[in-house]
């Protein structure tokens, strides 16, 4: 038998592996130490064997809501994502996995890899709307990479995109998959009709380096950028300072911050009416924009969410509010959860990479009903 992490996104530390029953392991944290709860690993043993794993530092980890009804995802193919029995007790996360094959991959959600997002941006470049554009590198030396879709005509809206601005919370990148391939689909006439209304400006990922390294909320030195807004640098968060840059050349109709949330086992938006400015013209578009998702897509709701900020008392360094208020826009992140969807649950799959680019496509909708009027 035989666990490893040794690869993109990787990240468990192998403590005890002598009994199948209580094979012993731990996640390691983000840089700087402050959060940790990724975990992504592969296990090698006999087929037919049941092993039982036990991360014995769950009860540390960032977010300990995150494990209450959670099932850790499993797939054989790395295509295929699926649940496994899995149980919190005493601080300790169990996970039970009886081999069909040789090698079984789990994690904490169905990862994302960086060469599936390299793909995602090959894929997409070969489009006549689409241009491929540089921002900077991260503080590893990887690419920030913008998709410019759109002829950008000074007279259409300017819709921004972010995903993984939390490289753990890979829903975000496959909601983006989804979104893209919809909004480029020449049969698909919401795309279509939205192209000829908006240039769209998406980074699928801001944070490429966390992803590779396997990191649930930081960059390469345990920024979260998501708290960075207000005030960026090159040392600390130089993705968050690229996209400001291109920002202010374009400026913002509507800006979309895809997330994943640890705790809650739902679908659900969080917007800025807690932003100095924050008015009835916004307010209205919200109200729009999330009644129509809420018809498009079945998996989203509006019951359950964060607590609504009162005036004037927004957190101006989360992505969403600062944006909001800068360019007086439409702004909302959107979260999708770990677990499954209690709105509409699914217990083999809970919510899955099928459901967040289904809900990708969904949030076109979403768009194009706002459109005309986001200014």
């Amino acid at each position: 038998m035989h666990i490893t992490a040794n690869f993109d996104a990787g990240n468990i530390d192998v403590i005890n592996t002598d009994d199948k029953n209580d094979i012993q392991l731990a996640i390691c944290p983000d840089v700087g130490g402050e959060f940790f709860q990724w975990f992504n690993f592969r296990l090698s043993g006999q087929i037919g064997e049941q092993y039982v794993l036990n991360i014995l530092n769950a009860g540390e980890a960032s977010y300990l809501e995150g494990w209450e009804n959670y099932q850790a995802v499993a797939s054989y193919d790395r295509q295929h994502w699926f649940r496994l029995p899995t149980s919190y007790k005493e601080g300790k996360l169990t996970i039970v996995a009886e081999l069909e094959c040789e090698t079984i991959q789990i994690a904490y959600f169905a990862p994302y890899s960086y060469e599936r997002h390299q793909d995602l941006l090959a894929a997409v470049q070969v489009h006549p709307l689409v241009t491929l554009e540089h921002l900077g590198e991260t503080l590893d030396k990887r690419d920030l990479t913008l998709v410019k879709i759109g002829d950008g005509a000074t007279h259409k809206r300017n819709i921004w995109i972010t995903a993984r601005q939390h490289p753990g919370e890979t829903m975000a990148e496959w909601l983006v998959e989804g979104l893209l391939y919809s909004l480029l689909d020449s049969d698909n006439a919401t795309g279509k009709q939205l192209l000829d209304k908006a240039n769209f400006y998406i980074v699928p990922n801001m944070n490429p380096d966390g992803s590779v390294r396997g990191h649930l909320r930081t960059n390469a030195v345990g920024t979260n950028l998501n708290r960075e807004w207000q005030s960026p640098s090159l040392d600390k968060s130089p993705e968050v300072f690229h996209v400001i840059h291109k920002m202010e050349a374009t400026g913002v109709d509507l800006f979309y911050d895809v997330h994943g949330d640890e705790a809650l086992p739902y679908v659900f938006l969080a917007g800025s009416q807690g932003t100095p400015s924050y008015s009835d013209r916004l307010a209205g578009l919200r109200d729009r924009f999330s009644d129509v998702l809420k018809l498009a897509s079945a998996d989203f709701q509006s019951e359950f969410g964060y607590e609504i900020d009162a005036p004037s008392e927004a957190n101006m360094t989360v992505a969403t509010n600062w944006v909001a208020e800068r360019f007086d826009c439409l702004a909302n992140t959107l979260e999708m959860p770990f677990k499954d969807n209690d709105n509409l649950p699914d217990e083999e799959m809970g919510w899955s990479p099928e459901r967040s680019i289904k809900l990708g496509e969904a949030s076109l909708i979403a768009m194009l009903a706002v459109v005309d009027d986001l200014r």
